[in-house]
């Protein structure tokens, strides 16, 4: 094997990859794979009460329809790097593409709340495994010159899908059932499994790794991140170490992070090598993901959460107003592609950042009447400045590691990703209610018996309601204006949530100025 740092021009360097169409059809096979996987963390989302209908769940059962998959992708994802170099890409996609369509089979047919998260578990950890591969081979099957376009479509699928999670399901729920949230899986689950079986051949599977797994080490990382998944994820709603089971899980993933990176400097072969980060420009792009997974999944849960509890839209209405972000990232993938191979990526990145920025900034002075025409600049900002952030992070992040790293490099980029998604949804929720609580403290000042505002608001309610309800017309005038309060101090809330995202983003910017700007040309032998 040639020497990985070796200048391409030096005798014995590598040849570029040649792209094939066998090849290329193989690498779409293997994004589209990823698209399901993460569309699949959404896809639910706008659909859960349907579903709890179905399954006649408790209200406290169904949110595990989204956790179970969460806790078992999050487990999965660093863990393909290495049984991508045990079994090969050919075969790890296969079996993860084929489970995962397996398991949307029987999602569909679950007949209780129980069965539903078993089979979620199933599938969030077996498809877990193709997010993460097609961005290792994506550097095996293209010349690095085209990585900037390269990475647009795998940019466009890693932000698409969580995007347009709750349009897809919406509009399935509403023509057909929820069980088809599942089932829509089902004939491309099959397609992607039958191409990569036929069409992968560029990498081979090194077998005798697999007798040196490292069992503590798979423990150890099992118990960390499914602990502290779930530590996220129901924190908000239990209030955090107020609840027994959160401080003992709390605990837990912190004695498995311990074991784990413990294991992992430790061993001749961990689970999860952790050398990437030896490269400055890996590091600094994993910090950048991180935030940009909090901006990516927070508003993407943001703005169905205000239009449904404000506005009362439903799943359907949701979905169509959500489908303008999904619009301008699709319409800007081309442009980012194409600017990144003549722009230094710093300044699109730094670019992208300043255009989240400004797209929250749009969101502040929000009302409890903003609809989609309002959000409909923000919306776009928000899309365009995704791809312009996502793309070259990407570029950055995983073009200046040698090949060999490039696997389990990109097993942790996408950890990495989906944990600043779990960490800005726990920061987000617990910020939402703590603020609406203040909010109303502070309305509710304003609405006290003796103000003539608030007692002009309740005899006009009471005067509404008397035809209908007579001497009960004043108790539900009262409880309407208590709606009013508390829907305002919510509206208040989000304003100030997306504040707190500006600021995050805006502070994190300067990280830009560490990045160095990768070479788009081979940097080292191809495996």
């Amino acid at each position: 094997m040639s020497d990985a740092a070796a200048p391409p021009a030096a005798a014995g360097a590598p040849t570029e990859p040649k792209v094939t169409p066998r090849r290329f059809v193989a690498f779409a096979a293997l994004v589209f794979g990823m698209f399901m996987a993460i569309l699949d963390i959404q896809i639910v989302a706008s659909s859960l009460g349907e579903i709890q209908a179905g399954l006649s769940a408790a209200p406290q059962e169904i949110a595990w329809v989204q956790t179970s998959y969460l806790v078992a992708e999050v487990v999965m994802i660093p863990l393909s790097g290495f049984l991508s170099r045990a079994l090969s890409t050919r075969i790890l996609f296969t079996i993860s593409a084929g489970g995962f369509t397996l398991a949307s089979v029987l999602c569909a047919t679950a007949t209780s709340i129980n069965e539903m998260i078993v089979f979620r578990v199933l599938q969030g950890f077996i498809g877990g495994g193709m997010i993460p591969t097609a961005m290792a081979a994506a550097y095996t099957i293209f010349p690095r010159r085209l990585m900037p376009p390269v990475m647009a479509v795998i940019g466009l699928t890693v932000t698409l899908a969580p995007t347009i999670g709750p349009t897809i399901g919406g509009y399935l729920t509403d023509i057909f059932s929820w069980h088809w949230l599942f089932l829509v899986n089902v004939v491309p689950g099959t397609v992607a499994t039958l191409l990569a079986w036929t069409l992968i051949d560029f990498d081979e599977p090194d077998f005798p790794l697999l007798k040196r797994i490292d069992m503590l080490g798979l423990a150890a990382l099992a118990i960390f991140l499914g602990s502290l998944e779930y530590v996220l994820e129901q924190g908000p709603v239990d209030d955090w170490f107020e609840s027994k089971t959160i401080a003992t899980l709390a605990v837990v993933s912190a004695v498995g992070a311990v074991a784990f990176f413990w294991r992992a400097f430790r061993v001749k072969v961990p689970i999860v090598d952790l050398y990437a980060y030896v490269d400055r420009n890996f590091a600094v792009g994993s910090l950048l993901t991180f935030v940009l997974g909090m901006g990516l999944y927070g508003l993407t849960y943001l703005y169905p959460l205000f239009l449904a509890r404000v506005r009362g839209f439903n799943a359907l209405e949701v979905g169509e107003t959500m489908f303008v972000t999904g619009a301008a990232m699709f319409l800007a993938a081309p442009i980012v592609g194409t600017l990144a191979r003549k722009v230094d990526q710093r300044i699109l990145i730094g670019g992208g950042f300043v255009g989240f920025v400004l797209s929250c900034v749009e969101l502040l002075p929000i009302t409890s009447q903003w609809g989609f025409w309002e959000l409909l600049l923000p919306q776009v900002l928000r899309g365009v400045s995704l791809m312009f952030s996502m793309v070259p992070i990407n570029v950055v992040a995983l073009g200046t590691l040698a090949p060999e790293h490039l696997k389990n490099a990109a097993g942790l980029f996408n950890t990495v990703r989906n944990l600043g998604g779990a960490f800005g949804l726990a920061i987000i929720n617990t910020i939402l209610n703590q603020r609406t609580d203040l909010h109303i403290l502070r309305l509710r000042e304003q609405v006290i018996w003796g103000r003539q505002a608030a007692e002009e608001a309740l005899a006009g309610l009471t005067q509404r309601f008397t035809p209908s309800l007579g001497s009960d017309a004043e108790l539900a005038a009262i409880k309407k204006l208590s709606a009013l309060v508390f829907r305002e101090a919510l509206v208040l809330a989000f304003a100030d949530v997306f504040l707190l995202i500006a600021v995050t983003f805006s502070v994190c910017a300067v990280l830009v100025l560490l990045v160095q700007r990768p070479r788009l040309e081979p940097a080292g032998p191809a495996h």
